[in-house]
């Protein structure tokens, strides 16, 4: 349950401006996860998150620069099957964890990819030309599966 609920954090700091722990609980909540404050603590530190100041002045959480191995635990654990067809890498990955991995992989700031977007399930990757998609799928499943 903690990959999935931690997917469901990452995923909720990507599109929310969660400025305390319980927002964040509160979100959790309506997303199916119910959690005690003691959880969520736990969580923010084994995710290593931080909080930022946002351009409004608030203060929300998100990823640490730092917190390198989340990332690449997080796609290691999600991903089942990368492909291409002509400039477009399309990546599956375990149910209800796409937005999360795509979080993770525009956090990367690649310079091959223009632009991704996710659904339930599935990303879309785009590169500038079908070489490029072809050199990046083999780049993320050498890092992904080694």
């Amino acid at each position: 349950m903690p990959n999935a609920r931690h997917d469901m954090i990452l995923q909720l700091i990507q599109t929310n401006e969660v400025s305390t722990q319980e927002m964040l609980r509160d979100l959790l909540a309506e997303q199916g996860f119910i959690v005690t404050q003691a959880t969520i603590s736990r969580d923010i530190r084994q995710l290593k998150l931080r909080k930022k100041r946002t351009a409004n002045g608030a203060s929300c959480y998100s990823m640490s620069p730092t917190a390198g191995a989340a990332p690449s635990n997080l796609l290691t654990d999600v991903v089942v099957k990368i492909d291409y067809a002509m400039n477009t890498v399309v990546m599956t990955c375990h149910a209800g964890s796409a937005q999360a991995a795509c979080a993770v992989l525009d956090r990367l700031q690649l310079p091959e990819i223009v632009g991704t977007i996710a659904g339930d399930d599935t990303i879309f990757i785009m590169t500038r030309s079908e070489a490029v998609a072809r050199q990046l799928v083999g780049a993320l499943g050498a890092q992904i599966w080694g």
